[in-house]
């Protein structure tokens, strides 16, 4: 599984994430931070990589349809902090275990996962 944390995600969850298996890396790593989310999304698709943000645009479905991403997970905090996505990603990790990302459309909120997959309704 391989991973690339967004700009505003905290740079804490790459350890998270490689705890938990992943291959992860940062939009810092490449130089990317700054970059539009096209540009962006289209480096996660060249490299297959799962994007992890808080950027609500990439859960804009006819923008970014699930079926050609290799997968993004969202981030919604109700109030938006370090800690906040940081627990909400420590909530997703086993979930993301369980069912693989690819092709989804994750939407992570406190209390719930959301899945989408194109062509099927939120879960």
């Amino acid at each position: 599984m391989r991973g690339k944390l967004d700009e505003n995600m905290p740079t804490e969850a790459a350890d998270l994430l490689r705890v938990a298996g992943w291959e992860c890396d940062t939009v810092y790593d490449e130089a990317l931070g700054g970059a539009e989310d096209a540009r962006l999304i289209d480096r996660c698709r060249a490299e297959g990589r799962v994007l992890f943000t808080t950027d609500l645009d990439f859960a804009d479905i006819r923008a970014y349809p699930p079926s050609d991403q290799v997968g993004i997970v969202v981030f919604r905090a109700p109030k938006p902090s370090r800690a906040a996505v940081l627990a909400l990603l420590q909530t997703a990790i086993p979930v993301l275990a369980s069912e693989w990302a690819e092709r989804r459309l994750w939407i992570v909120e406190p209390g719930r996962v959301r899945i989408r997959s194109t062509g099927t309704s939120a879960v």
